[in-house]
């Protein structure tokens, strides 16, 4: 397993949602994300988020919990209730490090969860997990 976990390579092909009401901290995350070789798009509120994931398919979302006009847990719900969206892996990111927090994400569908600040090599590590292996293909090609 650390075999396949150590080739993994950013893919140019993965797309990444990045949603926060901050437009700041979407630039940062879109900065690092970018610099590890990701496509990156954005959205400012959850009911966007919904919107964008349904119409551009990311890989992955990044999601914050806490936003105007639909919040994360309502849009994380309505994504994993949306066929072609139903399976995206969606990581919480949320300044609250609450077990109730966390037992609510993980209730309406976040496949993970990350503090604010965001620790950017906690961050990769979650990533590896998520989109390395997202897929058969993925996975194969790193086993040869």
């Amino acid at each position: 397993m650390a075999a396949i976990a150590s080739s993994w390579e950013p893919n140019p092909r993965h797309t990444i949602l990045v949603v926060d009401d901050s437009d700041d901290l979407r630039a940062l995350v879109r900065f690092v994300l970018e610099s590890m070789g990701h496509k990156v798009i954005e959205a400012q509120n959850g009911q966007a988020a919904v919107e964008m994931a349904v119409r551009e398919q990311p890989n992955l979302i990044l999601m914050d919990l806490a936003m105007p006009v639909l919040d994360g847990f309502g849009s994380a719900l309505a994504i994993k209730s949306e066929a072609k969206t139903s399976s995206l892996p969606i990581i919480a990111v949320s300044a609250h490090d609450s077990r109730d927090h966390r037992v609510k994400a993980f209730a309406v569908g976040f496949s993970d969860y990350l503090t604010k600040p965001i620790n950017f090599s906690e961050l990769s590590e979650k990533l590896k997990k998520w989109l390395n292996f997202g897929s058969d293909s993925d996975l194969n090609a790193s086993m040869n």
